[in-house]
């Protein structure tokens, strides 16, 4: 169920959802990605609109069908063991109302043909969806093809589209085209899904509407979700002109009085993204081909900066990072056929060919930054480590490094890493995962 991002949704969301897309008058209603059928089964109870149920797997549609059939009357139903971006959905003359709790995969679970498919699908409805997106973000995609205007739609899904690059497509969407009604977002620390660590907003939008504004609130949990009305309104161009939309819900503290922001006295630098972890990342005292002077000790798990407590002074145990040069002429022959014959076996398992690879000066390049004073570890299910780096250990994209813009005395650092583990404050930041 992880890898095809199957998530069973609760009683306590399933039914405010299927409240409200009732209340929409719907003559069918589509359950995209029906899983077990909960949605489909909660809509055959309360009325006699026609379902349509769509999953790819074929023992979620064989669940869906054995729980209609168990109902004591026989709903107008149809099962389909398909791909809901992809199907070709029956016309209606009448109103159709999309649910669903769209499976959650990340990017790097998707197929080149998904992803060939929501290439084109965003370039026919004037988006441009990033290849970082997830399978959700795809879902909006496709009912937006299959519906028509005055169709509705409610959708449950993790909240990271509200401000991550690859959530812009959805956010366009939801401004012109799916026409977003309402979105109630799920305190981050409310897990509502069990068994899954993430965070949940549901969507509730009319294909086709051009709203002056949109609703939303924070929810604080399940029991609250009931009506899915209400919220804060916000306007079409404050919501076109946010890169972030979880910001607006809630009132950021002023400044104090004396302090300034972090960005004005160093630069925050996420580290080097290697684009395959298996071949640039070696443990500890590994025998390679590699001259020693591009082997680099480095952070490679968040874990190491939580371990490593106030100060990183050693780098015993960690991995090394191989990080080669552009120009591979500065290596003496010796050097040079040993490192070839390296990059011949990354060659023959396809390293040159990934997206990270593709778009360096030279692939086998990975470009580790400069040693930072200070690093910090983010999106580890914690408050965010600061670490003062006396080790001088480079770092991956499991951490950000912070570098003074100008030369700082080494108490003044050791002060400011200090302020930084005192002062982080979740108003400041944006929330994955329940935290």
């Amino acid at each position: 169920r992880r890898d095809t991002g199957q998530v069973l949704t609760p009683k306590a969301i399933v039914e405010p959802m299927i409240d409200w897309a009732i209340e929409q008058g719907p003559s069918r209603v589509v359950d995209a990605g029906c899983g077990s059928g909960r949605f489909a089964l909660e809509v055959a109870r309360r009325t006699d609109a026609q379902i349509v149920a769509v999953d790819t797997d074929p023992l979620a549609t064989l669940l869906t069908r054995a729980g209609l059939a168990a109902l004591p009357h026989d709903p107008v139903a149809t099962v389909v063991n398909a791909d809901y971006t992809q199907m070709v959905l029956s016309p209606h003359s009448g109103r159709t109302a999309f649910v669903g709790n769209p499976p959650y995969v990340r990017h790097h679970g998707l197929s080149a043909s998904t992803k060939a498919w929501g290439h084109i699908a965003s370039q026919r409805l004037g988006l441009r969806l990033s290849g970082l997106a997830g399978l959700h973000a795809y879902f909006f995609l496709a009912t937006a093809i299959h519906a028509n205007p005055g169709d509705v739609g409610c959708f449950v899904t993790s909240s990271e589209w509200l401000d991550v690059n690859y959530g812009e497509a959805v956010r366009r969407l939801l401004l012109d085209g799916l026409g977003g009604r309402s979105l109630h977002v799920m305190d981050p620390e409310t897990l509502p899904f069990d068994g899954a660590t993430t965070t949940a907003t549901i969507a509730c939008f009319e294909v086709g509407a051009k709203p002056d504004f949109l609703r939303m609130r924070s929810v604080g949990h399940t029991d609250e979700l009931r009506p899915l009305s209400g919220g804060k309104r916000l306007g079409r161009n404050q919501l076109k002109e946010a890169n972030r939309w979880t910001p607006l819900l809630r009132t950021v503290p002023a400044m104090p009085s004396g302090y300034v922001e972090l960005g004005e006295i160093c630069r925050v630098r996420r580290g080097q993204v290697t684009g395959s972890n298996g071949t640039w990342v070696v443990p500890p005292e590994t025998s390679t081909r590699i001259p020693e002077r591009y082997l680099f000790p480095s952070i490679t798990r968040a874990r190491e900066l939580i371990d490593a407590g106030e100060r990183l002074r050693l780098t015993d145990g960690l991995r090394q990072v191989i990080d080669l040069p552009v120009d591979l002429n500065e290596l003496d022959p010796d050097e040079l056929a040993g490192v070839e014959k390296f990059l011949d076996a990354a060659r023959a398992i396809g390293v040159p060919d990934g997206y990270v690879a593709r778009n360096r000066r030279a692939w086998w390049a990975v470009g580790l930054r400069e040693p930072a004073p200070i690093l910090a570890t983010y999106m580890a299910r914690r408050p965010p480590a600061f670490v003062r780096n006396h080790a001088g250990a480079r770092h991956i994209n499991v951490a950000h490094g912070i570098y003074p813009r100008q030369q700082l005395p080494e108490h003044i650092v050791d002060a400011l890493a200090e302020a930084l583990r005192n002062a982080a404050s979740p108003h400041y930041g944006r929330t994955y995962a329940g935290g």
